[in-house]
């Protein structure tokens, strides 16, 4: 809930700054419109620079001839074509607040007809493997928490979502006696959110927020993408796959924590952990805009070797094969 706030927040700065201080000038906003007079153009949200850079490096990306970028509020919107399809990209930067407010000034700047949001992500399911793009069906954000007090037993809170115990994870020897951990519990709570086309401060729960499903069923076309798996001389086991999984889950943690990451896959079937999706898709699910993310997995999550280093090894692979997948996919739409 909290970068939803900070999104209403900037679309309130947003909306005084434009018409009131004028801190959009006259030429600029001319060339918005006549960009957005050219029909819908698609959203790519990217989270940081090692993600976006493989989509800058690109011949499939053309920048338009006349208005390439537009800089607005920390923000540069690169404006031009991906397979020759009208783009807009977006650098959120990382964590789900910086994501939420790229998302809305996207879509309040340009004219968007759906947002594709890719980048790198840490892996849950030991059924996959560093190099593999996911394509969750569904994402939710796991980290709005209601922390219970010790010794409570109920309180006002929503229990519908399940709850993490932290005394089931203390590290007990074979002769040990069980002790409660004075940090009890953190129940899981659905976002509020305020759709666009309902009664202003009237909100509604979500916690799943479904990608669209026009967007998940082209996905089904990826599965024989040829990806990278070699960084120099260093190869993965086999050939990184594209597979389309139920679910994902973002949160402002980095996982790095084999306890929780197994906690997360068993309590709530996910398969790839980040910082941002959520957040874009909850921006997209309130405004009803198409969305869909495609995270390729970089890490283990905490369930490799606690010497390894795997996410620095092979982060520049895994973001290069979530954008292969990008441009496989938006040729397709």
């Amino acid at each position: 809930m909290e970068f939803l706030l900070g999104v209403l927040v900037m679309i309130v700065l947003l909306g005084n700054s434009i018409y009131a201080y004028g801190a959009i000038n006259q030429l600029s906003w001319r060339e918005i419109s006549n960009i957005n007079n050219e029909g819908p153009s698609i959203g790519i949200v990217v989270p940081n620079a090692y993600e976006l850079n493989p989509l800058l490096h690109s011949s499939s990306f053309v920048p338009h001839n006349k208005f390439p970028y537009f800089d607005f509020a920390g923000r540069h919107f690169r404006i031009g074509e991906l397979e020759k399809k009208k783009v807009i990209v977006v650098m959120s930067g990382e964590g789900m607040l910086n994501a939420g407010l790229a998302t809305q000034l996207l879509l309040t700047l340009f004219n968007i007809e759906g947002v594709l949001h890719y980048g790198i992500a840490g892996n849950l399911n030991s059924r996959f493997q560093i190099g593999d793009v996911t394509i969750p069906k569904y994402w939710a954000h796991t980290g709005l928490w209601h922390w219970q007090r010790f010794g409570e037993d109920i309180g006002d809170f929503g229990t519908e979502l399940g709850y993490l115990k932290f005394s089931n994870y203390n590290n007990y020897t074979k002769h040990s006696k069980s002790e409660e951990n004075l940090l009890n519990k953190v129940w899981y709570q659905p976002e509020r959110i305020f759709p666009v086309d309902g009664t202003p401060e009237v909100w509604q729960p979500v916690f799943w927020v479904p990608v669209d499903k026009t967007y998940f069923e082209i996905a089904r076309k990826l599965k024989n993408v040829e990806l990278s798996s070699c960084v120099n001389t260093t190869c993965l086991p086999r050939k990184p796959i594209v597979v389309r999984v139920k679910k994902g889950v973002t949160a402002n943690i980095f996982v790095d924590n084999k306890a929780y990451r197994d906690h997360l896959n068993c309590k709530f079937d996910a398969t790839p952990t980040d910082m941002e999706s959520a957040a874009v898709a909850l921006v997209c699910f309130q405004h009803k805009i198409p969305f869909i993310a495609i995270r390729a997995l970089s890490d283990f999550a905490g369930g490799g070797s606690a010497l390894s280093n795997e996410a620095s090894i092979f982060l520049s692979l895994a973001s290069q094969n979530a954008f292969h997948v990008l441009v496989k996919f938006i040729s397709l739409l």
